[in-house]
């Protein structure tokens, strides 16, 4: 007999009577606000086409790292599970790759996939009996049947999580032209860009030469020289906001930054161009990059973000054949209070900049972030990102961030996912988790209930808002 699939209504709460009965209050205010969701990376495509999802393998196995790379570490293989490498489309039948699936269930216990899929099974597909190898074929045909209808299509969906923005992310060489599709179309779905320049900036990127060259074509500079390279980006950017872009994501390895003369990186520039550059010349780029692009966002009033401390595609064969985010990348330690120096040198005390800061190294929030935005007026702290973007992880940021930089230099809640279906999941998580910690407070007569119940509001929706200038 299968066994019974159903959420339990105090999820994530505390196991304190009290507490869980002040966080039950607390969630009920903000449980059904509007999500903004502000950096992400689900597909433009969905929403400008409007096409059915597919089949339950296209939808749920091929586009999630979070759930491939676990099964990979069993040893099954990428191409058994729909994913696509760079040779084309996986050659897997999509109903025998969700049969793996099914019979690794397992995999997941305790972890933030397996909550976020169970949402999704229960909340936004209608199941009542748990994910098994049992009832493999029972779920692939019922979700085949729901994404074949209206209600299931990628606008109707948007509608139904009651999302109020979306945010997408592409490069400078992206035509943008699903975005444009979407705004011609009339549809009021808020789907927005991001500008993420990282294959133009980071000079050991794989594409770095062809996308340099795409980026001179679209934007009609020349971006050889120092000054038409500079002039390309405010270009791209200006462009990026008129398909409604209000942020700009770096993801450089570190946080390094550098402030250098005009005569120095123009010499560093054109030493990248010319290539042979060393390694050290390659940081040293990205280092002023980032303080070029901290510039500009003063001028045109982009929100920057920072998402650095990752050895991207560390695993090299995968990298080969499959390319790019295949869930192979690996937290690195961070340093912040000396890498941005530069940059917080040059614009620290702006108040018309904000700079959101991201970590993938835990043992730098109490220690780095939360001092540095609990001081600095154009620092914000991003919510715990990545690797922890699950309760513990969510819990260990506000216990280690809140005593020094309080709840108001951090911008509530982003989801960052390429799944479409887990962001009203993840955005539950997030309510639950931030509910529970602020009954906390409450319970031990630290905060006044009056006041947790204005936090949640603030750190759900207002937060957000006016950080990402929504």
């Amino acid at each position: 007999m299968p066994e019974a699939l159903k959420l339990n209504e105090d999820r994530l709460f505390s196991s304190d009577p009290s507490q869980r009965a002040i966080a039950r209050e607390l969630y009920a205010l903000v449980k059904d606000f509007p999500i903004l969701s502000p950096h992400g990376h689900t597909d433009p495509q969905w929403f400008a086409d409007n096409d059915s999802f597919g089949n339950a393998t296209q939808l749920f196995l091929a586009p999630d790292h979070y759930i491939y790379r676990m099964l990979y570490s069993q040893g099954i293989s990428m191409d058994d599970v729909g994913v696509g490498s760079k040779a084309g489309p996986s050659p897997a039948d999509a109903r025998t790759a969700w049969k793996i699936f099914a019979k690794n269930q397992h995999l997941f216990r305790g972890t933030p996939t397996s909550m976020w899929m169970g949402y999704v099974f229960d909340q936004i597909m209608g199941f009542e009996v748990k994910l098994s190898e049992e009832t493999a074929d029972f779920y692939f045909d019922r979700i085949g049947e729901l994404l074949a209808s209206d209600a299931y299509r990628p606008r109707a969906l948007f509608e139904r999580f009651n999302i109020e923005l979306l945010a997408t992310t592409e490069s400078p060489t992206d035509s943008l032209e699903h975005h444009q599709k979407i705004k011609d179309s009339g549809w009021q779905g808020r789907v927005v860009t991001a500008y993420r320049p990282d294959p133009v900036i980071d000079a050991e990127h794989e594409d770095f030469k062809s996308k340099l060259k795409v980026f001179g074509e679209l934007s009609g500079e020349d971006v050889y020289s120092w000054k038409g390279y500079l002039r390309a980006h405010r270009n791209r950017r200006d462009f990026f906001m008129t398909m409604g872009a209000t942020s700009t994501d770096h993801g450089h390895p570190t946080a390094k930054t550098a402030n250098l003369s005009p005569v120095d990186a123009e010499a560093l520039f054109n030493r990248i161009i010319r290539g042979g550059f060393s390694l050290d010349d390659a940081e040293l780029f990205r280092a002023q990059m980032l303080t070029e692009m901290a510039r500009m966002s003063l001028d045109d009033g982009l929100t920057m973000q920072i998402h650095p401390g990752a050895f991207r595609n560390h695993n090299l064969k995968v990298f080969e054949t499959y390319g790019r985010d295949k869930g192979c990348d690996i937290p690195l330690p961070t340093n912040y209070v000396n890498d941005l120096k530069p940059l917080l040198d040059a614009f620290g005390n702006e108040k018309d900049l904000t700079v959101i800061l991201f970590t993938l190294d835990e043992t730098s929030y109490a220690r780095e972030l939360a001092p540095l935005a609990g001081h600095y007026p154009i620092l914000k702290l991003g919510p715990s990102w990545w690797f922890h973007d699950s309760p513990e992880g969510m819990t260990r940021f506000r216990e280690q961030v809140t005593e020094t930089a309080g709840f108001y230099n951090t911008v509530g809640f982003n989801d960052d996912t390429r799944a479409f279906l887990s962001i009203p999941a993840r955005h539950d998580v997030a309510r639950r988790i931030d509910a529970n910690f602020l009954a906390r407070l409450v319970a031990e007569h630290r905060l006044e209930l009056d006041d947790a119940a204005e936090t949640i509001k603030d750190l759900t929706y207002n937060l957000p808002k006016a950080a990402y200038k929504l």
